[in-house]
């Protein structure tokens, strides 16, 4: 009986090792190889950009540093890849903000010479700004309402000459555009002369530009991924959202031309409620002039 007991025993524990080594080659039923993630990176070559954090004063990163972010022990809370996707994922929460702004980003800017700002374009030189993207998180507002962020720019810069011109303090000069995630729409702000008349050191000033009245794009895109293009000449601009287009051609686009410009893109939070949180994804962005 001893001998019998032991053969049982024998045998069991050979039909488990079997067992084990036939599950470890064969995952499933049907005799399929196991299924190994596949990780995406996103399309967007990160040479041109640096980008504004909600932290510091603010804190801002530039090429070549930006370009390891994904080991950058700074830059990894707020701009990281997600690798399911295939995103790059901006991420930001009410903090710290820049001079002209009571708002914090996590935001690239637009650098022609990597690492500088002084190179800028002109509406006459051209410019063409193309993303794929999607709302990835947003938290809601006391009334119910998603928080807004602004998710593509086109801004404003002058020139030495022109500030000293207007003894202004900085380079700073008005955004000319500005594209917004508003409760799952694209809207699009853009800036008109408050006075027609104006001489050219007039149009010179922050305070010569006020709003336009905006448009939104009729399609409702919620949080799923959609293109958007900025086109961009000498007395045009054009905003491209899923293959609708938005047209610029009057006036206000003509007198703008006497600014240098930088295409801006990422998620800049138009809120200070401190639970405020939102997540951008980009999955293409790309610039030609």
């Amino acid at each position: 009986m001893k001998i019998l007991n032991l053969l049982v025993i024998g045998y069991l524990i050979l039909a488990l090792s079997c067992q084990s080594k036939d599950e470890s080659v064969t995952p499933n039923e049907h005799g399929e190889d196991p299924v190994i993630p596949s990780y995406k990176l996103p399309n967007i070559d990160l040479n041109h950009w640096k980008v504004t954090l909600p932290i510091g004063n603010p804190t801002e990163v530039k090429p070549p540093e930006i370009l390891d972010y994904g080991t950058n022990e700074t830059l990894k809370p707020f701009m990281y890849n997600d690798s399911i996707k295939g995103a790059l994922v901006f991420y930001t929460y009410p903090g710290a903000s820049t001079t002209n702004s009571s708002y914090s980003r996590t935001e690239l800017r637009e650098q022609m010479v990597p690492g500088s700002n002084n190179t800028n374009w002109t509406f006459s030189q051209g410019g063409n700004l193309k993303g794929e993207l999607a709302m990835g998180e947003a938290t809601r507002d006391a009334n119910n309402n998603y928080h807004r962020t602004i998710i593509m720019q086109i801004h404003g810069r002058l020139t030495n000459a022109q500030k000293d011109l207007i003894g202004a303090s900085d380079n700073n000069a008005p955004p000319m555009l500005k594209i917004y995630w508003v409760n799952g729409k694209v809207r699009v702000k853009t800036k008109v002369l408050n006075d027609l008349n104006a001489t050219a050191t007039e149009m010179l000033q922050t305070s010569a530009w006020g709003d336009d009245v905006g448009y939104t794009f009729p399609e409702y895109v919620g949080f799923d991924k959609f293109t958007l293009e900025v086109k961009v000449s000498e007395g045009r601009m054009e905003v491209i959202m899923n293959g609708v287009s938005k047209i610029y051609d009057d006036i206000h686009i003509e007198k703008w031309g006497i600014f240098e410009n930088y295409f801006k893109a990422g998620n800049y939070l138009v809120t200070t409620d401190d639970w405020a949180k939102t997540k951008v994804e980009y999955y293409k962005l790309e610039v030609t002039h």
